[in-house]
């Protein structure tokens, strides 16, 4: 789980331009302040992602407990960090404006460890269930889990809403596991 060096980063340059699309004076501030955290991390790690990275292994064993920080602002690519960032754009305009902003840096916050939490769980609980240790090892990065629980935060604060994924139109309580699948196949893994 290493990013390759030296190459040029089209989903970084991709998501810069978009920003520049919105505007930042359009973008509030947590918001914001998680694109520019999510983007220094990407190009500035603070360790290689085998380091960073949430398993069971390093949170049960280990007691690494500082990767349940640090695993959800790492990313894998410049892909997954675009695919991450550009959901965060979207669903944070929506819901700082709806929660105002100490709240929504708040709620940021809890996800972001919480995630983690419920991922560790869920591997655990697979390697007693199917009595496969593989899972100990399955080791997670980046803020897809925090993107999931804002979009159940977004359904809730505006119901009946319809959000188009890959030029489909869905209900948006669909629309995230629609997102879910899309990211599955456009960037595997």
């Amino acid at each position: 789980m290493q990013r390759r060096q030296g190459r040029v980063n089209a989903g970084l340059l991709l998501l810069l331009y978009q920003i520049s699309q919105v505007g930042l004076q359009n973008i509030p501030p947590v918001t914001l302040g998680v694109l520019v955290l999510n983007v220094f991390l990407f190009l500035n790690p603070v360790r290689p992602l085998s380091e960073v990275c949430i398993s069971v292994s390093e949170a049960i064993y280990k007691k690494n407990w500082q990767r349940l920080l640090l695993s959800p602002f790492h990313h894998a690519d410049d892909w997954h960090l675009y695919y991450n960032m550009i959901s965060m754009l979207w669903k944070g305009i929506m819901l700082e404006k709806k929660l105002k902003s100490a709240w929504f840096a708040y709620i940021i916050a809890v996800f972001s460890v919480l995630i983690g939490v419920v991922y560790v769980v869920l591997e655990f609980l697979l390697v007693k269930i199917l009595d496969d240790p593989s899972y100990e090892m399955s080791c997670g990065v980046g803020f897809s889990g925090v993107l999931f629980a804002l979009k159940v935060l977004n359904n809730h604060y505006n119901p009946g809403r319809v959000s188009t994924v890959l030029g489909l139109r869905l209900s948006s309580k669909y629309a995230c596991w629609a997102e879910l699948v899309a990211i599955h196949f456009i960037a595997p893994g």
